[in-house]
């Protein structure tokens, strides 16, 4: 009987057993996968395999999701934001691909095929991924203070279904030692900075259970624009440390340094003293949130409506949202919508009496471990990690 995910996939696709097996057989799963994902459903007239019509573009390689299109718990990967560090997302072969371990803190350096790593134990993950600038233009907007990067609304965040391989467990094969540090890891978009966008995190990052190596999203082979075929995942940290066309990783008994935990995705500004040769203090957990699922700004009719929206929290699940009407002075509780999963965002919703004129809701969110969003944020060179309570305009005719 034929349980792997990879059968699963092709089943969902279209492809009978027999022919699976000979696919399997003659090119093994690049085979398959080339079968499931023909070249034919890729966008070839940009840098990117998505339709871009869903989403807030930013540039070449920047698609920030609607929110007011989603309702549900999962972020179909049709919606699912895209923040790429080169103009386009690179086409990998993956039999060609390989995963190079190496450095001075493992025993074994070792090279695995996507097939290798296939049949490693699978683990499935449900958790939001967000970018460390989601919420970066609300420095501008509520602080009248712009910071540099990409200016992302509230839309730089999804929530998916994972499907990969423990980090820990490649790590384990690899030999890592006791006195392991810092872990790099590399992609293979040679137009990012650097030559391949990378990131440092801690060993006791790298080694928790739920880091993933993920070829899977929401039930299908990881999309082009989000890794394909293999990106790290790293559950409660800010996107950009969980590296898309992983290629390297690098294990080290020192602390490594490059441009994005130096000079780019750090803290930069009165409020944050330099770390080490970090130009502030380098950008790692994510921050608690929640926003509302509508246009910016948005237009309604006059009447009741049920307003919807998403929080989410590096530090555990979301134990209330409360909503306000009249910039803060008063606040309600929101419903929460179940279910929330493992590291998933939760959903809430209310009512609103909405009577013609200019508004503004604004909610906040807190979480299990105590975690409020501030009435206010330091400001940072960079923007990241936005997380005050958004006064959300809308026009009511």
């Amino acid at each position: 009987m034929i349980s792997d995910p990879l059968w699963q996939l092709a089943r969902e696709r279209g492809v009978t057993r027999r022919r699976f097996l000979g696919l399997l057989a003659a090119g093994g799963a690049a085979a398959v996968l080339a079968a499931c994902f023909p070249d034919d459903r890729l966008d070839e007239s940009s840098g990117l395999a998505k339709d871009p019509e869903p989403f807030i573009a930013h540039g070449e390689a920047g698609l920030e999701s609607r929110l007011e299109l989603m309702d549900g718990v999962i972020t179909p990967n049709r919606l699912f934001f895209v923040r790429n560090n080169s103009p386009e997302s690179p086409e990998v072969d993956p039999a060609a691909w390989r995963l190079v371990v190496e450095g001075d803190a493992v025993a074994q350096p070792l090279e695995l095929t996507y097939e290798e790593l296939r049949r490693l134990p699978a683990r499935t993950l449900v958790s939001y991924l967000e970018c460390a600038g989601n919420h970066r233009v609300m420095f501008d907007r509520l602080q009248g203070r712009g910071a540099k990067g990409t200016q992302w609304g509230t839309g730089a965040v999804g929530n998916g279904v994972w499907l990969g391989v423990a980090l820990a467990d490649v790590l384990t094969l690899a030999g890592i030692t006791d006195d392991a540090v810092s872990v790099l890891l590399v992609g293979l978009d040679e137009g990012a900075p650097e030559g391949g966008f990378r990131r440092v995190v801690t060993a006791g990052k790298a080694m928790h259970p739920d880091t993933l190596l993920a070829y899977g999203l929401n039930g299908e082979v990881l999309p082009r624009d989000h890794g394909y075929p293999l990106r790290a995942f790293m559950p409660g940290w800010v996107g950009s440390t969980s590296i898309k066309w992983l290629g390297r990783i690098v294990v080290s008994r020192e602390q490594l340094w490059t441009r994005n935990n130096t000079t780019s995705y750090v803290l930069i500004g009165d409020d944050y003293p330099p770390e080490g040769e970090a130009d502030g203090q380098a950008v790692t957990v994510q921050s608690i949130k929640s926003a509302l699922g509508l246009p910016w700004p948005a237009e309604l009719g006059a009447g009741t409506h049920r307003m919807h929206g998403f929080a989410h929290s590096p530090h555990g699940d979301i134990a209330r949202v409360e909503w306000s009407a009249d910039g803060g002075t008063s606040w309600q509780l929101a419903r929460l919508v179940e279910p929330q999963v493992q590291y998933g965002w939760a959903r809430f919703e209310f009512e609103w009496e909405a009577r013609p004129g200019e508004h503004t809701l604004t909610t906040r969110a807190t979480d299990v471990a105590g975690n409020t969003q501030p009435d206010a944020v330091p400001f940072n060179e960079k923007g990241y990690l936005f997380n005050q309570p958004v006064p959300h305009p809308i026009r009511v005719t």
